[in-house]
């Protein structure tokens, strides 16, 4: 309960610091500030000075993440640049619920009485919530720890604009692009479609009413189209026609109707096999005994998702992500019905860190830089969020080995371009979280669909009391 009272307070404060406007902290020269050095001696020699005026800098950098993606890329692409006498603490907390975000709200709230190496340096957002953060005094806007204008010149226009806050400072950057794609298994292609040609099996997916069609052919010869309730949703809710909250109001858009219908279709005729996404019933789907002929992903959601469930032998147990382990090389990406985006990592700098010229350094170095950048497309088959560096790889003998061989950046960075994040919110993660859940009950057919939008209100206003459902 103390959580919930806590996050409302936090959002009660961003939402007055929205309605004011966010100040402008520090005015930069238009050049740009020289990026702070990071190397050991600078650290080495800040914290002499430091010393002498009597403040002290914390050794710990305290990172707010909710799994361990960014973890990952964080060790593999920098911790070897970490100066001597520091350490990387990842603080890591379930985003379920709204769980991270209120644990992040009670953090940032307490920042000011926090010890030096308690305080929070970085945190992670994602678009479904990342205007509650950049829109509120609890972020810095970076330019004031040096990340410039060219730092951030390669990169998608919408992973910018979406950090700005309403004064258009820049208050978050990120390494990756999040455009979606059909990721399908060849096997089950070549048996049903006679091809496991992208093109080709395009063409039977190229709108709903033809993946409708495939998926009744699917149906026919003992495989599901998708695995679950969830798995359709982001292709749907990222292409609404406004954003879910209009004033102070919830409005369900038509492409959400649009999802509940399909999904209930698709149940009844036996087209999904009634999982949920992230159950261990969904995940078995991607892996050898699977009969789901593809799921709609992102290029995370290849390398942190399907790679590693498509493994008959698990990494953890010794096995390799490489073509005969398992399903592993078995699939490809097309297009589908429609192009979408799933997700998005930003990384903000908190207000009142105590180590800005080292996050400083993390965010240019991950997110800027193009040779670190191009590593984590070809070792991590992640979409990147530099254009220069995707399209040049888009045109190269690049070759991803867990699809089969294929190239599919071209059809990423053709998704990337249609990306419109003009219809978010700051209630994204609760209310898409609460809508697919209450459906949860529907689907299963325990509960009519009146009932279910009934109970979808009814935690709206658990999670965001100040919310209007009718």
């Amino acid at each position: 309960m103390k959580k919930k009272v806590v996050s409302g307070l936090l959002c009660a404060v961003m939402a007055a610091s929205l309605a004011a406007g966010c100040s402008s902290k520090s005015a930069q020269s238009q050049d740009g500030s020289k990026a702070a050095e990071t190397t050991a001696k600078a650290a080495e020699e800040k914290t002499e000075a430091q010393s002498q005026s009597g403040s002290e800098e914390g050794k710990v950098i305290n990172i707010y993440v909710w799994n361990d993606e960014f973890k990952d890329r964080y060790e593999d692409y920098y911790a070897s640049k970490l100066p001597a006498g520091y350490t990387v603490n990842f603080v890591m907390t379930p985003s379920e619920n709204n769980a991270y975000q209120n644990a992040l709200d009670e953090a940032l709230l307490n920042q000011n009485e926090a010890k030096t190496d308690d305080k929070v340096d970085m945190f992670l957002v994602e678009a479904d919530y990342i205007l509650k953060y950049v829109n509120s005094d609890y972020t810095l806007d970076l330019k004031e720890i040096g990340i410039t204008d060219e730092d951030m010149s390669k990169q998608y226009d919408y992973t910018k604009v979406i950090a700005q806050d309403t004064n258009g400072a820049q208050k978050g950057i990120s390494w990756q692009g999040c455009p979606g794609l059909y990721i399908y298994r060849r096997s089950i292609a070549k048996d049903v479609l006679g091809t496991d040609d992208p093109a080709e099996v395009q063409k039977s997916i190229s709108d709903w009413d033809s993946f409708d069609k495939t998926a009744a052919q699917m149906k026919e010869k003992g495989y599901y189209m998708v695995s679950g309730y969830d798995d359709t949703y982001r292709t749907f809710s990222n292409n609404v026609s406004a954003p879910w909250v209009d004033g102070k109001k919830v409005v369900i858009d038509a492409k959400l109707e649009q999802w509940i219908d399909q999904t209930k279709t698709y149940t009844e005729k036996g087209y999904n096999q009634n999982t949920i996404l992230w159950a261990a019933e969904w995940a078995s789907g991607q892996g050898p005994e699977g009969k789901v002929f593809g799921y709609f992903m992102p290029a995370w959601g290849v390398d942190f998702v399907l790679a590693k469930n498509s493994l008959e032998k698990a990494e953890a147990d010794g096995g390799k992500q490489e073509t005969g382990n398992g399903v592993y090389g078995d699939w490809a990406a097309t297009i589908g019905p429609e192009s979408y985006n799933w997700g998005g990592t930003w990384i903000c700098a908190a207000n009142g860190t105590d180590n800005a010229d080292i996050i400083a350094d993390i965010m240019k170095t991950i997110c800027s830089d193009d040779a670190t950048m191009k590593k984590i497309v070809e070792e991590k088959n992640d979409f990147v969020n530099n254009k220069v560096v995707m399209e040049e790889l888009a045109k190269s003998d690049y070759k991803s080995a867990f699809l089969g061989g294929q190239n599919p950046l071209q059809m990423y960075c053709d998704a990337a371009d249609k990306i419109d994040m003009s219809k978010i919110s700051p209630y994204d993660q609760g209310l898409n979280e609460s809508l697919q859940t209450a459906m949860h009950d529907y689907f299963d057919g325990t509960v009519d669909k009146d009932t279910a939008f009934k109970n979808f209100y009814t935690s709206i206003k658990e999670k965001y009391p100040d919310l209007e459902t009718e």
